[in-house]
């Protein structure tokens, strides 16, 4: 637990687009399966007043921002901390499930938990600090070959082995600004002064490694649909072309779903302007097969 007071952003995306997808309903009962400061869960239990809801989120600090936003919503709210992967799913029990797949800014803006470079803080990137890899451990125990790979596939970096290179030769890191001038020393002027960091690809690739991301996602679509009574609506919410990708064939892929969106749903211009964090969001969503 950071010592500070958590702050989670409670302005969540695609609000009515995410309402809407999962047709919620009065005595519906809904799973928040990454809750977050618990946005779209507050925006499902208002929209009627017998609707109960299961928030899951494996981060201490966000189940903690979570009871107390929906506090006053009481015993119609069970909170779990779990990573969504190894939540235990009862069979046919939830109308709706919501994933919302994106880093949030409070992780972002928190420089103890070590996920940007923003600021000077230990390279720690665990969403659950009960787990002991660290984004430290990758970068200064794996081999050249290997952290190439990790940024060339998790980061879709096309310029992993150069910089891999350059981290074997400076190591041991331990700050997150440490590793991120590194990096910036390692690529082109042009590369080096673009309109991203060189460092937010990599930095991304960790994050996915030290929390394995894809591999949780892939076992979450898999458990998921079972969780669902007929006619149940599952949402997801991906930022990454890589998530968006596995989203897209796990729902189509799973015999017990039928896809609803051709293509994903995506912000307004209008939201985009109020919250700028909405711009690369997609939003998929299936629906439980009634037979």
């Amino acid at each position: 637990m950071t010592n500070q007071e958590p702050i989670f952003s409670h302005l969540p995306v695609l609000p009515q687009e995410v309402i809407a997808g999962l047709a919620v309903r009065p005595g519906g009962h809904y799973l928040d399966a990454t809750v977050g400061g618990g946005g779209h869960s507050r925006l499902i239990l208002e929209a009627a007043p017998d609707i109960k809801l299961t928030a899951v989120d494996q981060d201490e600090d966000a189940l903690t921002a979570a009871q107390k936003e929906l506090g006053e919503f009481g015993d119609r709210v069970k909170f779990v901390r779990s990573n969504f992967a190894a939540y235990e799913f009862p069979s046919a029990s939830f109308d709706g499930i919501l994933a919302d797949l994106g880093v949030s800014s409070y992780h972002l803006d928190t420089p103890e938990r070590g996920f940007s470079f923003r600021h000077a803080a230990d390279l720690d990137m665990r969403m659950d600090q009960r787990q002991t890899l660290t984004a430290a451990d990758v970068i200064n125990d794996g081999d050249e070959a290997e952290l190439a790979k990790i940024f060339f596939e998790y980061g879709e970096e096309r310029l992993s082995r150069r910089i891999a290179r350059r981290i074997v030769e400076k190591r041991p890191f331990h700050t997150t600004t440490e590793l991120a001038e590194a990096i910036a020393s390692s690529v082109p002027p042009k590369y080096r002064y673009g309109r991203i960091h060189p460092a937010t690809r990599v930095f991304q690739a960790l994050r996915i490694v030290v929390n394995d991301e894809l591999k949780s996602l892939e076992t979450f679509l898999e458990k998921a649909p079972q969780a669902l009574v007929p006619g149940g609506k599952i949402a997801i919410i991906s930022f990454h072309s890589l998530e968006d990708r596995l989203v897209k064939h796990g729902l189509r892929n799973s015999p017990l779903l039928k896809v609803l969106t051709k293509k994903p749903i995506t912000a307004t211009e209008a939201e985009i302007a109020n919250n700028p964090r909405s711009r690369s969001a997609k939003l998929r969503i299936a629906e439980r097969s009634i037979c």
